[in-house]
This record gives structure tokens, C-alpha cells and sequence, in this order.
């Protein structure tokens, strides 16, 4: 892990609290909103494409860690994160959905990296990468119906629109990408060329769409200075339960120790910005729930530092369950 993504956290304030300075000036916070979208897009375009979508079927080759894993995400981990919501942010309806956003998209890049810190399983983790990806472009507008439709009324016109928009287009540029390289590029130039930038591209676009968005509307952020206090708690504990289920289902089924703490990667790290890149379109006149997104990452990336250094811990002291 290099020094920017060891510090991504800091990154991610910095850009919060630059936005907050720029938005003071008028002509900045006039126009800063029409970067939003082209930001994210371009950095959605990073992110696809490094999926290997034309290895989806590979997803399933572990058919049993799949199954878990797909389960915990896509089941355990919605209803789970509705729950907590309910329980500790009810009186604040924007993050309430905004923290459900954050739950139920796994993440598809950051989780190698403490997947390889913990020496847990990377094959295997990147094995359900590609279905993880696809799962969450699926489900991820019903979850909004289905979980933040009982919150708040959604525009399904406006929700299906910016799906296409933020999803669906730097989803076909990438495969666009793809098929010119595999054309007209040498073999691997892809691999070679481009993938070993990419990581930089997707933070730096991140972090401008982040600066746009407190730009245009530092105003909420400053008139609501208790949010990160707000989601501490919710957060904090969806990611202790989520951790010892992992472990605990991982012992059931039989993992070794390098499996189960690829389970555990991949049902704790979180995507935030496909959450975010819907978030910003679907609900422009709610920015707390894109704030809630923002301050998503403050919160998770020193608790999957931490995890990593648990997991380590457990490694020295695991005992096969054929053993005991």
C-alpha cells in the first residue's frame, strides 16, 4: 500500500475542508456542481475498467465461498444496515439512507489491498470481484425502493436516470476501451500501460468530485456539524457484527484462515463512490445523503487498518477446525 492510499482518509477531509474554502468564493460555489458528474464519471471509468467482467464465470468456481459471500452482502448486510438505521439515525432521514447506500455496496478495488495486509486469500477475493460489481448495479436501485422507499419518497424517474447516466455509461465506455485495445493495441498494453495508473486516476477524480460537491454545498455540512458523531456509532457497529459473523461463518463452513479472512474483507469494505455517484444524481436537493457517503470512508478506512492487524492477530493464534 503506497503513502496515497495508506492516507486516503486524510485525502478525502483535505478535500472535504478544500471544497469548504473554495465554495467561499462566489463564482466557485456557483459552478462547482456542473464538475460533479464529470468527475465521477471518469473515475467510474477507471474503476470498470479494471473489473475482469469477462471472467464473471469464475466467480462461482468456489461455489460454496461465493454463495457465503454473496449472502452476507446481499442479504445479511442490507437487512443488517436498515436495522442499525432504524435504530440510531431515524430522527435524521437523509443519512439514514445514506448509510444504507454505504452498506449494501460492496467494495470492488481497496479490500485487495487489506486482503493482502492480513495474508488472507487475494485469488479468491478477486475471484468475486466481478459479481460483486455486477450484484450491486442490479440491487442496488431496489434497495432504495425497497429500504429507502419506506424513509423518504423517491423519483424512480430520476433514480433510473441516474443509474443510466453515472452507471450504465462509463460501464460501456470501459468495455468500449477494452475492445479498441484488444484491437488496435499491443497484448497487455491495457495491464502494462494503463491499469498501474489507474488506482491514482480513480483517487484524484474522487477527491475533485468531493471538492465540487462541499464547493456547492459546504453550507450543509457547516450547519450540521454533528454528522460524523451521527453515523460514528451506526457505522462503528455494523462493522463489529459484520466481522464476528464472518469469522463465525467462515468456522462453520470449514475455511482455512487465509479464507476466512477474505470472507471477512469482502463483506466489511464498502464502495462509496458508486454509492456516491448515485447518491449526487438521484437525490441533488438531499446532500446529506451524499455527505453521509463522504464521511462513509473517514470512518472505514482505519477500521479495516484495524481488522487487518485483528486478523493478523488471529493468523498467529488459528486453529484448524479439523483439529480441535
Amino acid at each position: 500500500m503506497d503513502a496515497f492510499e495508506k492516507y486516503q482518509s486524510l485525502v478525502i477531509l483535505g478535500s472535504v475542508v478544500l471544497g469548504l474554502v473554495l465554495g467561499q468564493i462566489p463564482v466557485v460555489g456557483m459552478y462547482a456542481e456542473f464538475f460533479i458528474v464529470p468527475f465521477l464519471i471518469i473515475m467510474l471509468c477507471g474503476i470498470f475498467l479494471q473489473i475482469p467482467l469477462n471472467q464473471l464465470k469464475n466467480s462461482f468456481r468456489n461455489f460454496r465461498f461465493a454463495g457465503i459471500s454473496l449472502s452476507i452482502n446481499f442479504i445479511f448486510n442490507p437487512l443488517l444496515a436498515f436495522i442499525l438505521g432504524f435504530i440510531f439515525l431515524q430522527d435524521s432521514p437523509a443519512l439514514w439512507i445514506g448509510f444504507i447506500m454505504l452498506m449494501v455496496t460492496p467494495c470492488t478495488d481497496w479490500y485487495l489491498v487489506f486482503t493482502g495486509l492480513s495474508k488472507g486469500n487475494i485469488v479468491l477475493s478477486t475471484s468475486i470481484l466481478p459479481m460483486n460489481l455486477v450484484l450491486q448495479l442490479i440491487l442496488l436501485p431496489v434497495y432504495l425502493l425497497l429500504f429507502a422507499g419506506t424513509i423518504t419518497t423517491i423519483n424512480t424517474s430520476l433514480l433510473v436516470e441516474s443509474i443510466l447516466l453515472i452507471l450504465m455509461v462509463p460501464l460501456f465506455i470501459s468495455i468500449f476501451i477494452k475492445q479498441i485495445s484488444e484491437r488496435f493495441m499491443e497484448e497487455y498494453w491495457l495491464e502494462e500501460k494503463v491499469y498501474p495508473k489507474m488506482d491514482y486516476v480513480q483517487l484524484v477524480f474522487l477527491n475533485l468530485a468531493i471538492m465540487s460537491m462541499f464547493a456547492s454545498q459546504g453550507e450543509h455540512l457547516v450547519q450540521n456539524p454533528y454528522v460524523l458523531l451521527q453515523l460514528l456509532i451506526p457505522v462503528l457497529v455494523f462493522f463489529v457484527i459484520v466481522f464476528f459473523f464472518g469469522q463465525i461463518v467462515g468456522r462453520f463452513a470449514g475455511f482455512n484462515y487465509q479464507d476466512t479472512a477474505s470472507l471477512n474483507l469482502t463483506t466489511l469494505a464498502r464502495n462509496s463512490p458508486i454509492a456516491l455517484a448515485i447518491a449526487l444524481t438521484a437525490f441533488p436537493e438531499q446532500p446529506l445523503i451524499a455527505l453521509a457517503l463522504v464521511i462513509g470512508p473517514l470512518i472505514e478506512l482505519p477500521v479495516l487498518g484495524l481488522v487487518s492487524q485483528v486478523l493478523l492477530f488471529i493468523r498467529e493464534r488459528w486453529v484448524p477446525v479439523a483439529t480441535k
